[in-house]
């Protein structure tokens, strides 16, 4: 199944890749043709078996990996490997990554400090991102002392004091319990005017947050559209190693069970 997405005339895209592939020495490619664009504001799925290269397209899109071939652009402008893009923000999967200073405050401070705003400013942020995802209680604990839904939150909240036009999430939800998960689905509804894009196998939370899905499997995009379509197709999901998420199973069966077929007329 493969779908096209498209976008009003003339929007701006945050997002433009084409004909992109990469590589790791000594193996095959891991991502090969994958041509995608995305909208200014847009939220966008990933999803996909392990393996798919969900990963490897995140940190090509913040310029930790260079391409092998094709073109990638964000906000018109070229991803250069190793450049500062402080418009781009990752919450990478293993937060040990990303959690480097002795404080949770000062963990959240030290991407807004390299971006040369004064303390004041560096301060406001902290405080209002650390309010943001409920972790102000948190600002003087030591980072590798928290639990790792804690540490969890403290890497997104890191990413959310730089102000990043592109939020790139990879499995921002594991390891949050359901208080948590759920502060975060809220926090990415009320996001106004970020472009977000988020690879989980929490199929539920790309339904709730995301208005678009791409299917990755074996380096390449095998489906883009809705997320309720997508993911509601048995045969789709099977292919490529996945589940139809039990909300959409059960919505399936409560239409079946009144009387209705898949065109809306009445069973009989």
């Amino acid at each position: 199944m493969n779908t096209t997405t498209t976008h009003p005339a003339g929007a701006p895209k945050a997002i433009s890749a084409a004909g992109l592939g990469f590589g790791y020495p000594g193996r095959g490619p891991v991502l090969e043709g994958v041509t995608i664009e995305a909208a200014a504001a847009e939220r966008v799925g990933v999803i996909g078996p392990n393996g798919a290269g969900k990963t490897t397209l995140f940190m090509l899109l913040c310029g930790v990996l260079a391409p092998t071939e094709g073109t990638l652009e964000v906000f018109g402008a070229t991803v250069e490997p190793g450049a500062f893009r402080p418009e781009i923000g990752m919450v990478f999967h293993h937060t040990n990554d990303q959690l480097i200073c002795p404080t949770v405050r000062e963990d959240i401070a030290f991407g807004p400090q390299n971006t040369g705003l004064l303390e004041e400013a560096v301060s406001a942020r902290v405080h209002a991102a650390a309010a943001a995802t409920g972790i102000a209680h948190l600002l003087d604990r030591t980072p590798h002392e928290l639990s790792s839904g804690e540490q969890r939150l403290v890497a997104i909240t890191g990413i959310l004091a730089m102000e990043p036009r592109l939020l790139i999430l990879d499995e921002p939800t594991s390891d949050l319990d359901l208080r948590y998960r759920r502060r975060l689905i809220r926090l990415i509804e009320r996001m106004e005017g970020q472009t977000v894009i988020v690879a989980s196998h929490d199929l539920e939370f790309i339904l709730e947050t995301c208005g678009r899905v791409l299917l990755l499997d074996a380096g390449r995009i095998q489906a883009d559209g809705a997320p309720a379509e997508i993911m509601a197709d048995e045969g789709l999901m099977a292919a490529h190693g996945l589940e139809v998420p039990h909300s959409l199973v059960a919505t399936w069966h409560r239409h079946r069970g009144s009387g209705v077929d898949e065109h809306g007329d009445a069973a009989g």
